[in-house]
């Protein structure tokens, strides 16, 4: 397509080779795991400031430990532009989930400096930590942490080291004790627009057969990770049913009616979508000759709409509550998380789709059902837009499979947004 010959720069580097090394630094034999603040993230980290000091970039982090490449602006003291995404991946995850955003921004602003081209502001590209939510069960740290929203999260422990995230943001620098304090670390007087470029992680452009996407909004977040119910055991064999406290029998009632409140209110045209990603009962007492005593499972909610989100909750305890007084259990709803929906920019959408269609770029809007970074500086008052690019086999998985005609389709949006001065 016309708009990837924007790209056939002499100088520029290959994304191809960039993607490469970058999923070589962090292979583990199945796909990638850039785990959050850990050596493997910063090792990432390290190679985007490489490659963007090669082309005379100013390369630095601010002091909640991200990556800040810079483009210096006409007038350096003007709101500036942020471009950007996460690096860190999920466990044995794709090499363009978070990636393809940060390689993106730096090949426009190496394509700027290439070109001679100096904007009316500074552009940074924030390659930032931590945002996906296994590491230390929440997510968008990196983010979160320049909004002084990370006070009451210090004390979470990583997955695979068990130390605290505290230790963790010691150990790459970050400005602990302002963050402790819950200061914020970024003045969003200084800030015109944040852009975030990213793989969709659902089936639907590729349904629709389309490389781009502007992002409308952003699904909020009902997310209980922890449910705990508890029963009694028993003997499989030797246990009536009408004397069972059956815990996984009680949890497979509530999730069917849930299921059915789901379809429901899809039927009301409602957005929804319902999942529960943990099921586990007691290991170190489960047996197939034993009516399991405990279960602890997961249920993560989203929706657009608030009020849905809120009576989704309502249903779920009451549900909770009808089986607890039908089979004999006791539910524990546990840590309840919760992270309301984000429109994004309505000038930021209409300029993007505008510079689609000038420079032939097929393009569509649509809403985003996972969250990213891009929610954290909107809901802090950063006017912020999401371009998705087309992305097979979904993602959270080795099998990620981005075209590289699609990346440059949305780095040339990208590019075109930026050059066109619109923030």
């Amino acid at each position: 397509m016309r708009a990837t010959t924007g790209w056939a720069i002499h100088g520029l580097p290959d994304p191809n080779q960039l993607f490469a090394e970058l999923r070589q630094l962090s292979a583990d034999g199945q796909g990638v795991t850039r785990a959050a603040y850990t050596t493997s993230e910063t090792a990432a980290l390290d190679f985007i400031a490489d490659v963007a000091k090669s082309y005379d970039l100013d390369v630095s982090r601010d002091q909640a430990a991200n990556l800040v490449v810079t483009l210096s602006g006409q007038d350096p003291l003007a709101p500036c532009i942020l471009l950007g995404s996460h690096l860190d991946s999920v466990p044995s995850g794709g090499n363009y989930d978070g990636a393809a955003g940060v390689i993106a921004g730096l090949l426009c602003l190496i394509r700027f400096r290439r070109l001679h081209q100096t904007p009316p502001q500074n552009i940074k590209v924030l390659a930032l930590r931590g945002e996906e939510s296994p590491w230390f069960d929440t997510a968008c740290l990196g983010s979160r942490a320049l909004f002084g929203e990370l006070a009451g999260d210090l004390s979470r422990t990583h997955r695979n080291t068990g130390r605290s995230l505290r230790e963790h943001l010691e150990s790459v620098g970050a400005a602990i004790e302002l963050i402790a304090a819950g200061r914020r670390l970024l003045c969003t007087a200084e800030v015109a627009g944040y852009y975030e470029l990213h793989i969709e992680q659902g089936p639907v452009m590729i349904e629709r057969n389309v490389p781009v996407a502007v992002v409308t909004g952003i699904r909020g977040i009902l997310r209980l990770p922890a449910i705990k119910c508890v029963g009694e055991e028993g003997h499989s064999g030797a246990v009536p049913r009408e004397m069972r406290h059956d815990a996984v029998f009680a949890v497979v009632s509530l999730l069917h009616r849930m299921d059915e409140h789901w379809m429901k209110m899809i039927g009301q045209r409602q957005d929804l979508v319902i999942t529960t990603g943990v099921l586990s009962t007691n290991p170190h007492h489960h047996s197939p000759s034993r009516i399991a005593g405990d279960v602890t499972f997961s249920l993560d909610v989203r929706s657009f709409s608030r009020p849905t989100l809120e009576h989704v909750q309502t249903i779920l305890l009451d549900e909770m509550r009808a089986i607890e007084s039908e089979r004999g259990v006791t539910f524990t709803p546990g840590t309840k998380y919760i992270t309301p929906p984000e429109a994004m920019d309505t000038r930021m959408r209409s300029h993007l789709m505008r510079m689609a269609q000038r420079h032939n770029i097929p393009a569509i809007e649509m809403p985003s059902g996972s969250g990213h970074d891009a929610m954290v500086f909107a809901r802090n008052g950063v006017p912020s837009a999401m371009i998705f690019v087309r992305n097979q086999n979904g993602s959270h998985n080795p099998s990620e499979a981005m075209e590289m005609s699609d990346f440059l389709l949305a780095s040339e949006l990208l590019y075109q947004a930026l050059a066109e001065k619109m923030v």
